[in-house]
């Protein structure tokens, strides 16, 4: 018996439930997985999770239910939770109904199955030894919201999904390198694999590493870890608590200049139409040339900074409320390519993989370098093992000399390769 989202704010509402509103994921996917070189294992996998969250005598009450729902006691449930919560302003979006049409484009399992064949076979012809695991999906997903007000919206986007790691031992020395792709179109494994090619060749032999304080070049897949901690910095939440050191610069140059970040949750491959609270989405110019624009905002932390909200408001599981959280995070491309900025460096070391824990608030981190190249006189002189590096992201993003044009998407940040100074390398 299907069971739909009006029924059970229908049935809240019944029981003396000033609000509600119905949050609903529905996904399915057929992964492939690949172990050792070859195909291991095929899956047919599909979820249905639903949320109620209501408000009982100004209490707020959250109950979540995964697939078949019994209506009634998932209203029971959301308000015996409410009696054990303080009351607190309602936030719920506007009436409105928004059904946006489906995104993203279908490919079989004999395609993905195909991929990750070729994949691995272009990467046997040059090193034969190569171990590779990988996992590869196309995924479909629905995200529907309706409340009491008279809001429904509701997108559904097809994403291929795909991620491949390979091994490479020779005697004691051990290499791992992984990447992948999320897009909503054509996938370009040929581009990963061109990628994955170039560090190994780079990875070749083993250097000493530069150490003291050297300039830093990030790779795209390592330099996420500044744009995850600027994130929470420009994060209203953040602001709210007094915890950013950027809660008071709005209007001020606070990194270098050569930096511009902003928000397009247009773009794919993860763009999608409104939050988690039904407000729609919009672009956000987050920094300018170093200059610090505007924080974002759900719709509570908005009512607190007695602004609007930015639509940024959403749900890290169905088990939270919403809150604060940055999409599609655009850092603009410099002019140089990878390689000029290599040749610029006279000694250097490049950071393309990490281990470690990413930086907190405080921006003070430090981080084993998983992979990473020396640079010596413009040239890649190969790979560095048992090397640290260690500062501060703030700091470091005030001393930025280079910008690279080779922006790709890692996680939900689309970056290019970053050089700054001021950082210390640690090595043996």
């Amino acid at each position: 018996m299907t069971i739909y989202p009006q029924e059970i704010i229908d049935l809240a509402l019944k029981s003396n439930v000033s609000e509600a509103e119905v949050y609903q994921l529905s996904s399915s996917s057929c992964p492939v997985f690949f172990e050792a070189n070859r195909l291991k294992q095929l899956q047919s996998e599909q979820s249905k999770g639903t949320a109620l969250r209501l408000w009982k005598q100004g209490r707020p009450g959250l109950a979540v239910a995964y697939g078949s729902i019994d209506p009634h006691e998932l209203v029971e449930k959301a308000i015996a939770l409410s009696q054990l919560n303080s009351s607190e302003t309602m936030e719920l979006s506007k009436p409105r109904i928004a059904i946006y049409p489906d995104i993203g484009h279908y490919i079989s399992v004999e395609t993905l199955i195909s991929i990750g064949k070729n994949m691995i076979a272009q990467l046997q012809d040059t090193y034969p030894d190569v171990i590779c695991n990988g996992e590869f999906s196309c995924e479909k997903h629905t995200t529907l919201l309706v409340n009491s007000q008279g809001l429904h919206c509701q997108y559904q986007e097809t994403s291929i999904n795909y991620d491949l790691g390979l091994e490479l031992v020779r005697g004691e020395n051990f290499l791992g390198i992984y990447d992948g792709e999320l897009t909503r179109n054509k996938p370009s494994p040929n581009t990963v694999i061109k990628w994955i090619l170039q560090r190994l060749q780079w990875a070749d032999k083993n250097v000493s590493p530069p150490t003291g304080k050297i300039p830093i070049l990030f790779t795209p897949n390592a330099v996420t870890m500044l744009w995850e901690t600027v994130a929470d910095a420009i994060n209203g939440k953040r602001v709210l608590e007094n915890s950013s050191p950027w809660g008071d610069k709005l209007g001020e140059v606070i990194i270098s200049p050569k930096i511009t970040l902003f928000q397009d949750l247009q773009r794919d491959p993860y763009a999608c139409p409104f939050d988690d609270e039904g407000t729609p989405t919009q672009p956000l110019s987050l920094i300018v040339q170093g200059q610090l624009k505007q924080f974002y905002s759900d719709r509570t932390v908005a009512r607190e900074l007695d602004q609007n909200s930015t639509g940024n408001g959403f749900r890290p599981g169905l088990e939270h409320y919403p809150t604060p959280s940055l999409g599609n995070m655009i850092i603009k491309s410099g002019t140089h390519s990878l390689d000029e900025l290599i040749s610029q460096l006279d000694s250097a070391l490049i950071v393309d993989q990490m281990l470690g824990d990413r930086a907190d608030i405080s921006g003070e981190f430090s981080i084993n370098v998983d992979l990473g190249y020396r640079i010596e006189k413009g040239e890649i002189t190969g790979r560095v093992k048992d090397t640290m590096v260690a500062g501060n992201i703030y700091t470091a993003l005030k001393r930025v000399i280079g910008l690279g044009n080779d922006s790709r998407w890692n996680s939900c940040y689309y970056t290019p390769s970053l050089v700054v100074e001021g950082l210390s390398v640690i090595g043996e």
